[in-house]
């Protein structure tokens, strides 16, 4: 029984295949030729048959016309999915990353044990970037499992996105999935060591029931998401924190593990939830000084911290480069367009607040003749109530009716840890569960009173009488003749129900209205996005209308569906504002600018100050640094706090009312300011203190320019889509910025075959024209002109398997040969698609590992084969933008290209010899990434294997050349 060596090519079950170097005599490990890792099989020689086989070369009578050599080119470039490049994982990915996004990847590949904190700005592509480093590591061999921890509501769209971006399937762990996962377990087996990889709730994982399983089965790579959620600081963190915490410390204390933390803010300001955050990356962190070049050369190697501004112009001579080439725009929107709306209460309803503040400073003036705890008890019961009847006269009704919860406590302690979340709007995302049940009002001894407030509440419902409602009508049809798609946030649930009730049929009969709150599981509010996104998608003149809560405020990505945000209720925490906005007004969006109105009371006490104080200097501060600054939380609490008091005693003595409101809101506003201007004070420092330095854009240039020319640029994929579907007879429609649309339906059966799993099969036989976007974020239904996107890639197959089928039925775009006559030489020239098979070996932590990895080259000489004057590679590639200037003859076309393949031969050895340039010049690459010495680049070699597969050949003539 004959062997086969590593990268030989044999032929079994009627296809060929690539030998990797897995394999064993009596037992093959063979990937298809072109394909990639996951298409890998095993075959027993003693069951099947195997031959050696060679790549047959082109046939003479193959000739094709002046744009098939780059139509082949591409088509092979796009197939790779095991190129020999220093990153395993990009030719498999279904995500084409910014150059900006590498870094953390870089940063990864130079640490034999992977500990970074991620925590680049909201929108900038945190979850990519996590993505891309553990794709790499688990591509590599370096790590096996991976589990990534987040909260529940984010879990599934963690999964959706490692499966869809990076073709990782992972299982969810929740609390309403684990018992159906542990049926199906072996007895005493783990699910962690059943599934490889897991998407998991970190809180349901916490608890101390579930937390000693998962530790002892962890997997060997771990991402966490909200990571700031999992950090203690002191006695005063809250329970849920702690126990994260402690979770992730024991996950931490195995130092062989990956791990990867990531978020948007990993300094609230309280610099030992930072310390404590980094320590979890590398314990020294915690103690070292970051104001030396030691301390700050440390933190560089573990934590990547990038605003907007760092990176929405990437690799440009301000970078240090020595030409703009490989700059990259990354297309946020330019701004936010604020626009602060107001409106006054109506008679009946502005009567219905006097009441109602009249009866809260009642109650809190007599409560506190009664001791500490009833007074707080009616301090939050008040604040309830005035918080609901601001929002809408459903949620005040139901306020109205509901028990306070602060009367639950049993000290005044414990009646402000009750309360505490009706003022502080939490930007934390543990706090968003649940964030949007309506308040209690009701305490003992009121409840007449207080249904009948509710009575006169609920017969104000309606634009009528509600001008709050009648306003927000007015702008909502202003923006959806502009052609906008808005979200409107309120605070609570009935209040979301209520508007999308009233809205329903008064914006007009192709605008769909939806709402989104937390009675819906974090699942079922995808589903109901999806559901008016499909909706709407439907007519292209169709408008859609979201109404949510705050459970929709982080993590969930609109911004492919929604273009503009009204703040329908104002939050006290003006941090909540700016994850609403998040939203919208991040990557993919497609509007320049991302339109905010702000809707506010002007006469109902609370909105005007609110929006003042807060939300206002929150805006000012971002547009003076770029950058978004939490207001600090206890100051801002003595702010709304201030402006309640002054209502409530305003409701009970006028006279008092100017007084108050110098002395208390505008000294506790000063206070304010003061803090937050010495916040932001601290985040401008710390863009400085905390760049990235481990990683220059220089080098990132090295590998940008690397990838490109390996798999293609994006100049190069659109190009190839656009002429590939013409010349198989798709429609294509122009449109703006380079994007259009295409008729599938004339296209040969053999391509809607193969498009119809991933683009839908009413999209090819009914002939709806499918959008192509010139953008890697492109929503459901529209395909991005990346390499990655699926449908580009079954279209290069498709151009690829036909043009390696001479007996294929159909047309076919690419041609293995042909002979242009051109006025773009002077001499005859040929050009070669030349197919290389690399060895590699690379070192990791499990030990070495064998890979075969495939790359295509041009080539180009003047002369015949046997006299060949070889070109630069950019006089090659120029080739591909020749255009044929005169016809060819056919005979005479197979007769030239007869003699140049014939000669062929004599080309080996300069083919041979630049397979080795080859193999040293991807070596220095493998090297250069990694940055490092000792066992992370030691035993790292590059060998090519010899006998190149010419692909395609293509003869250049001047014309007039005999």
């Amino acid at each position: 029984m004959s062997s086969f060596t590593p990268g030989s090519l044999v032929s079994a079950r009627g296809r060929d295949w690539v030998v990797l170097p897995d394999s064993a005599p009596d037992m093959l490990v063979l990937r298809p030729l072109g394909g990639a890792d996951d298409d890998i099989a095993a075959l027993f020689r003693g069951l099947e048959e195997v031959t050696s086989a060679e790549f047959a070369p082109p046939s003479p009578a193959d000739l094709g016309n002046q744009h098939a050599a780059g139509l082949l080119r591409s088509a092979l470039r796009i197939g790779f999915r095991s190129g020999a490049g220093p990153f395993r994982s990009l030719a498999g990915i279904a995500v084409q990353p910014r150059a900006y996004q590498l870094v953390p990847l870089m940063m990864a590949l130079r640490q034999r044990v992977v500990r970074i904190l991620i925590s680049d700005d909201v929108g900038i592509g945190k979850t990519v970037e996590a993505g891309l480093i553990a794709a790499e590591l688990l591509a590599q061999g370096s790590a096996k499992k991976l589990a990534v921890l987040c909260s529940p509501a984010l879990a599934e769209q963690w999964q959706e996105e490692l499966r869809v971006k990076f073709g990782i399937d992972a299982e969810l762990v929740l609390a309403s999935t684990v018992a159906k996962l542990e049926r199906g377990l072996d007895l005493g087996q783990s699910l962690f060591d059943r599934h490889p990889h897991v998407v998991v709730s970190t809180d349901f994982i916490k608890s101390t029931r579930h937390r000693d399983d998962f530790v002892r089965h962890c997997p060997d790579l771990v991402i966490v998401d909200e990571a700031h959620t999992c950090v203690a600081t002191d006695e005063k963190t809250s329970t849920q924190n702690q126990l994260r915490y402690e979770l992730l410390q024991r996950v931490a204390a195995d130092t062989e593990r990956h791990l990867l933390l990531v978020t948007a803010t990993p300094h609230s300001g309280k610099e030992s939830a930072f310390r404590n955050l980094l320590g979890l990356v590398k314990p020294e962190l915690t103690k070292a000084d970051f104001d030396t070049e030691a301390g700050r050369v440390l933190l560089a190697q573990h934590f990547v911290h990038r605003k907007r501004a760092d990176i929405r112009q990437f690799l440009t001579t301000d970078d240090g480069l020595a030409d703009n080439s490989l700059a990259e725009e990354t297309s946020f929107p330019s701004d936010r367009f604020f626009k602060d709306e107001t409106y006054r209460l109506s008679p009946a309803y502005r009567a219905l607040l006097d009441d109602a503040l009249a009866y809260a400073g009642e109650r809190v003036s007599a409560a506190g003749d009664r001791g500490k705890r009833e007074a707080r008890i009616a301090w939050w019961s008040a604040i309830a109530l005035l918080r609901s009847l601001v929002s809408s006269p459903r949620a005040a009704a139901q306020t109205l009716r509901t028990r306070s919860a602060a009367a639950q406590a049993a000290t005044a302690e414990e009646a402000d840890r009750f309360g505490a979340p009706l003022t502080s709007d939490s930007a934390d995302s543990d706090a968003l569960e649940g964030i949007d049940a309506v308040p209690g009002a009701e305490i003992d001894g009121a409840g007449a009173r207080l249904a009948e407030l509710a009575d006169r509440a609920e017969r104000l419902e309606g634009p009528a009488e509600d001008l709050k409602l009648a306003a927000l009508i007015k702008h909502l049809k202003a923006l959806l003749a502009d052609g906008h798609h808005p979200i409107v946030f309120c605070r609570y649930i009935q209040t979301a129900d209520y508007v999308a009730e009233h809205l329903d049929g008064k914006l007009g009969k192709k605008t769909v209205v939806k709402s989104v709150t937390g009675t819906l599981s974090p699942q079922q509010r995808l589903q109901r996005i999806d559901e008016l996104a499909d909706l709407a998608g439907s007519d292209p003149a169709a408008r859609r209308v979201l109404i949510a809560t705050d459970c929709l405020s982080e993590g969930v990505n609109l911004q492919h569906y929604f273009d503009a945000v009204v703040h329908y209720d104002l939050a006290w925490n003006p941090t909540r504002h700016d994850q609403r906005e998040g939203r919208v007004d991040r990557y993919g969006q497609k509007r320049d600018t991302v339109k905010v109105i702000t809707l506010y009371g002007s006469d109902n006490g609370i909105d005007g100050k609110v929006l003042e104080v807060l939300i206002r200097k929150h805006r000012q501060i971002f547009k003076d640094l770029g950058i978004s600054v939490s207001v600090p939380d206890a100051a801002s609490t003595g702010v709304t706090d201030a402006i309640v008091e002054w209502l409530l005693m305003r409701s009970q003595n006028r006279e008092q009312e100017a007084l108050f409101s110098f002395e208390e809101i505008e000294g506790r506003t000063e206070a304010l300011e003061a803090d937050w201007n010495s916040a932001a004070e601290r985040e401008r420092t710390s863009r400085s203190r905390f760049a990235q330095r481990s990683v220059h854009p220089q080098e990132v240039a090295l590998e940008v320019a690397s990838i490109r020319d390996a798999l293609g640029g994006t100049g190069e994929i659109r190009d190839f889509v656009r002429h590939a579907l013409r010349d198989l007879e798709g429609l294509l429609k122009e449109g703006a910025d380079e994007s259009f649309t295409a008729d599938l339906s004339g296209t040969p059966a053999g391509l809607r075959d193969a498009l119809a799993p991933v683009l839908g099969g009413d999209a090819v036989e009914l002939g709806r024209p499918v959008p192509f976007r010139n953008t890697a974020a492109v929503a459901r239904g529209e395909v991005a002109l990346v390499r990655t996107d699926p449908v580009v890639g079954a279209l290069a197959s498709y151009v690829l398997n036909a043009a390696l089928d001479q007996q294929a039925d159909g047309r076919r775009p690419a041609r293995r040969c042909g002979v242009i006559r051109t006025k773009a030489i002077e001499t005859r020239t040929t050009l070669l698609l030349a197919r290389y098979r690399f060895h590699l070996t690379l070192p990791s932590r499990m030990g070495m590992r064998q890979l075969v990895a495939e790359d295509v080259r041009l080539l180009a000489f003047q002369g015949s084969p046997a006299n060949a004057t070889w070109l630069p590679t950019e006089q090659a590639q120029a080739l591909l933008e020749v255009t044929a200037d005169d016809n060819t003859d056919l005979d005479f076309g197979v007769r030239t290209m007869s003699r140049v393949l014939d000669g062929l031969p004599a080309t080996t050895a300069h083919l041979e010899e630049y397979g080795r340039q080859l193999a040293a010049e991807l070596l220095a690459s493998h090297r250069r990434v990694r940055s490092a010495s000792g066992e992370i680049v030691r035993g790292l070699t590059v060998t090519v294997q010899q006998n190149a597969d010419i692909l395609g050949a293509y003869v250049y003539l001047p014309v007039g050349a005999a």
